[in-house]
């Protein structure tokens, strides 16, 4: 999840919340309540006579509206989360409007927030798997590096060193070696464009290099460099793809550390029942949950204490295979922190 915190007067104010994730709607479905104020941009029908000839007709145009929150509610099987209520700023003041939140929707929330809210925030921002995305557009002797911001591309660095057809192979060298150094921080997924073959070769010096940054780059081809290139990656609809596939790759780690676990007798549970022994014993480290397992009351109850113990809940999908694995496992399982009988 991303925030951005407005000016907050004794814990009152705007912050607006940008999720990523099926984890992030789970805190979101938490962090927003009956009463917050919700700004966001949707569609509304709205009325328009196209001539004296024809009947008016009910065209959807995109508004800002704020809406005085009266339900919220998480719908698994389309992945999103409904927040009700009636319209207190906009068109049609007075009127009852639903709020469709899926990942890469934002929304503001002007509320009173408790020091839990803040806190839960805190920890689904430093807990997003897909991190900051990064794009690296390089050419020859060129490397521009751009932050993924709400608001667009922002540039962080230009790297110039002179061409390999000058200064010979180890100039080529250096240049990869300073883009590669100006990476190292970065913990997000890496997009790596432009033309030809210098971005191919560039990743074939980070997996000699550095094989940890390397499994996070992903190679597009662009006919531009510089802005365009980072126009051309949000065009081909990779940035989209980045955050799926890093949720995906997280679900099957998890998997595959849960059958191994259950495998040699390890750490681990599965079930509602052994979740909440679990639970009880104050074992649990990591829940894994499908996302059809979330409108059970049970089920929810049981996550609400996992997070009370500081547990990091993990919502699977059910469209892959990893959340269907868990299905098969009673919908809900543990990582736990020491076996127990």
């Amino acid at each position: 999840m991303k925030a951005e915190f407005g000016e907050l007067k004794r814990n009152y104010g705007e912050i607006r919340l940008f999720p990523e994730s099926l984890d992030d709607l789970w805190h979101m479905k938490h962090l927003v309540r009956s009463g917050d104020l919700v700004f966001a941009t949707t569609f509304r029908s709205m009325d328009s006579v196209s001539d004296k000839l024809r009947p008016e007709k009910s065209e959807k145009k995109p508004v800002r509206l704020g809406i005085r929150v009266q339900k919220v509610e998480f719908h698994h099987h389309a992945n999103r989360l409904r927040i009700s209520g009636t319209i207190e700023h906009g068109v049609d003041e007075g009127f009852h409007h639903t709020l469709n939140v899926e990942s890469g929707y934002e929304i503001s929330v002007i509320k009173t927030w408790k020091s839990t809210d803040l806190d839960r925030i805190d920890r689904a921002v430093k807990a997003s798997s897909a991190g900051v995305t990064h794009v690296v557009s390089i050419e020859e002797g060129e490397a521009q590096i751009f932050r993924m911001r709400q608001f667009g591309p922002e540039q962080v660095r230009t790297i110039t060193v002179g061409s390999a057809k000058r200064e010979g192979i180890d100039g080529r060298g250096m240049f990869f070696a300073e883009v590669a150094s100006s990476l190292a921080d970065i913990s997000g997924p890496v997009v790596i464009a432009g033309p030809g073959f210098v971005k191919d070769d560039f990743m074939g010096y980070l997996r000699s290099h550095a094989p940890d940054l390397a499994s996070r780059c992903i190679l597009s081809e662009t006919r531009r460099v510089g802005h365009g290139a980072v126009q051309e990656v949000i065009g081909q609809g990779v940035l989209d793809r980045i955050t799926e596939d890093v949720q995906l790759a997280r679900e099957v780690r998890l998997m595959e550390e849960l059958l191994r676990r259950i495998g040699t007798g390890g750490a681990a549970a599965y079930g509602v029942e052994e979740v909440r022994k679990a639970i009880d014993f104050g074992a649990v480290d990591e829940v894994m949950v499908c996302d059809e397992m979330m409108l059970d009351a049970e089920v929810e109850n049981l996550l609400e204490r996992a997070e009370q113990m500081r547990a990091t809940i993990v919502v699977f999908s059910t469209v892959f295979e990893p959340g269907e694995q868990l299905m098969s496992l009673g919908g809900i399982a543990a990582l736990l922190r020491f076996p127990i009988q």
